[in-house]
């Protein structure tokens, strides 16, 4: 498998086979609709949010501060072999354990363990580990680990869309973006800006405001069966941590970047894209390749600005249309955002679910070798990953089938939502029409993309 210009590249998956699966994506999600209208006629997910705490001998094993301190330890210390690889490893970014571990073992891996157990990050957090560290020494000693200032309320998560951006422009936008020591220079400015995001805001306000990454997942992990409240581990219903409205200014430009990012990806591997960067680079390969890479890039960085300002905006006019329907007295864009995150979850499935398995894989020789210097620390230098665990249909079935079972989902938040702030019954469904066609135009343009990747 060959590096592509975003990530690692990726597998050829199948080509949508007919028009029939847009329109049969369309009739799901209209039939799901008329569904949700005649049986969900109460607001059901705050109801079931906190169902039910786990046995008291789960929590003290699951949530024991020592296991904690160990699981940050480790996360630590593969922090550490992750830069050192980057930095001073192989620059061939298939012998090098960074490349692989950072796009494929942490990026991917980690949304799928947030939406199975939760929000992990504040546990796998090598950066959360690293500021906890620092406040236990500085508190040993006597002194108090304050925070040097207040955080702006009208910043909201702001600097979590800003970071999270910076990380998929690196990744599909950069020319070079598997290079190991491009990774090495880009984990160095994330680590200095979280630490000071810690150190000048809090570690809480931080994690939950400007850390790119800890938003993202923990958007994600609303969507898990396991939650934490308080001192207790809690078992409830998939879905109803999306329950309720966010409020939070950047919001919205989060799970854009979230949607959009994957969106772009798509589009970067159409051939008219390709066609496009192509003229763009080809006058420049002789006298001055410099500039034609850096003029790619500049085109990648605005389309990629553009899908994510697309997904927003499509969204804002969505709500724009709801309030008009029912004359609504303020605006809905906070009321239904977080039905937007079962798509950006089931974008990502569709698009890397193949690249997650397949170049997963090649983690576990990596890790015996991570800087490609013919290590066997480990005793796994030899494995041989199987580069075709599935056949193109199987592919194919699965993106197909995860994205428009997102959308449903997505739809189903929303109507969640509408039944529960509009009193009148045909104002709440009367307000789901927008969304409707917003969804049916997500799932449709999402077909088309990976049928033409």
């Amino acid at each position: 498998m060959g590096l592509v210009a975003h990530g690692l590249g990726g597998v050829k998956d199948l080509p949508v086979p007919t028009w029939i699966f847009y329109w049969g994506g369309a009739v799901v999600l209209v039939l799901s609709f008329v569904a949700l209208g005649v049986l969900w006629r109460e607001p059901l997910l705050a109801r079931h949010a906190h169902s039910r705490s786990m046995p008291r001998w789960v929590d003290r094993v699951v949530l024991w501060t020592p296991l904690r301190v160990a699981i940050q330890s480790l996360s630590v210390i593969l922090f550490v072999l992750v830069f050192v690889s980057a930095l001073v490893g192989d620059s061939d970014p298939f012998q090098n354990l960074a490349p692989t571990w950072i796009y494929v073992v942490f990026w991917l891996g980690v949304p799928l363990l947030s939406i199975l157990l939760g929000n992990v990050w504040r546990v796998l957090s090598p950066w959360l580990a690293i500021a906890d560290g620092f406040v236990w020494l500085r508190e040993r000693t006597g002194r108090e680990a304050l925070p040097l200032a207040d955080y702006p309320e009208r910043l909201g998560r702001w600097p979590a869309a800003v970071l999270l951006f910076a990380f998929v422009a690196l990744e599909l936008a950069y020319t070079d973006p598997s290079s190991p020591r491009t990774l090495a220079f880009a984990t160095a400015i994330y680590t200095y800006v979280t630490l000071f995001g810690y150190a000048s805001f809090g570690r809480q306000t931080w994690q939950d405001r400007g850390e790119g990454f800890a938003v993202a997942f923990s958007y994600l992990a609303r969507m898990a069966p396991i939650a934490v409240f308080g001192e207790r581990l809690v078992l409830r219903w998939p879905f109803t941590g999306l329950h309720g409205a966010e409020i939070i200014p950047g919001s919205l430009a989060v799970i854009a970047v979230m949607l959009g990012s994957v969106g772009f990806d798509g589009l970067s591997r159409t051939s008219w894209w390709q066609n496009l960067v192509a003229d763009v680079g080809a006058p420049y390969v002789i006298d001055n390749p410099d500039l034609g890479e850096l003029l790619v890039a500049l085109v990648s960085l605005a389309g990629l600005v553009a899908v994510i300002l697309l997904v927003g905006l499509a969204y804002r006019g969505a709500c724009t249309l709801m309030r008009s329907t029912v004359n609504a007295p303020r605006s809905l864009v906070p009321d239904f955002v977080l039905s937007l995150v079962p798509i950006a979850l089931v974008y990502a499935v569709a698009h890397y679910f193949s690249l997650f398995v397949i170049q997963g894989q090649f983690a576990i020789p990596l890790l015996s070798d991570p800087l490609g210097r013919d290590w066997d620390l480990l005793g796994t230098a030899a494995f041989a990953p199987n580069l075709a665990p599935f056949s193109p249909d199987t592919v194919w079935y699965v993106q197909a089938g995860a994205l428009v079972a997102g959308h449903v989902t997505g739809l189903a938040v929303a109507h969640d939502r509408a039944v529960t702030i509009f009193r009148d019954r045909q104002d709440a469904l009367r307000s789901q029409y927008p969304m409707l066609a917003l969804m049916v135009l997500y799932t449709v343009g999402g077909l088309w993309l990976l049928s033409r990747g």
